[in-house]
């Protein structure tokens, strides 16, 4: 039965949000919406100001480019939004790549942008919420930011590099780390190479 006895649906619709902060690796973001594109899910895109300074240096996708890639764009300072409510059903916020600015609003709950909001609403409604966290190395201040969101509910996952998927290109890294955060969400990217066993 996919209804329950009071007719709500229990199948979540397929729909993420995707926050993109100022950190190293705008391209995890733009992948994500990408790999969110293949799979036909409608992605709700927050991107910082900062993640589209670093986007400028570190490719060469346009913030009209990386927009495109979105079902839906919301604006920073737009805490009206949709994706702001809890009832907004969604299954869940990845953040990707995720600055440990952005780290340390969510962990605290005194969110200033539409993004860090997001985040604490899919904490709050028990949704996931994985955090592509870039920084090395981490300090303990880091880690203790890290073990208390682990300890609400988020997921903290570095994109490290699976070498056993023999990356022949930085594009295949990025999607190899990409698609295993999708795997969170219960989503397969044809992109991920699974491990086999041993050869």
């Amino acid at each position: 039965m996919v209804d329950d006895v009071n007719g709500a649906i229990r199948n979540p619709p397929a729909r993420m949000v995707v926050g993109i902060s100022g950190a190293s690796g705008a391209i995890y973001g733009a992948r994500t919406l990408d790999a969110l594109n293949d799979l036909g899910v409608e992605s709700h895109l927050v991107v910082t100001k900062a993640a589209l300074l670093t986007l400028s240096q570190e490719t060469d996708l346009t913030p009209d480019a990386l927009t495109a890639k979105a079902s839906v764009v919301h604006k920073l300072a737009d805490v009206g939004a949709t994706i702001a409510s809890g009832s907004f059903r969604t299954l869940g916020m990845i953040v990707a790549p995720c600055s440990v600015r952005t780290m340390g609003e969510i962990a605290t709950g005194v969110t200033s942008t539409l993004l860090t909001r997001a985040a604490d609403v899919t904490l709050k409604e028990r949704r996931p919420l994985v955090l592509m966290v870039r920084e090395t190395p981490f300090h303990l201040g880091h880690l203790r930011t890290m073990t208390a969101l682990a300890e609400m509910g988020a997921v903290i996952a570095p994109p490290l590099p699976a070498l056993y998927a023999r990356p022949a290109s930085i594009q295949e890294m990025v999607d190899q780390s990409v698609g295993r955060a999708l795997d969170l969400f219960g989503l397969d990217w044809d992109a991920v190479r699974r491990w086999k066993g041993l050869s």
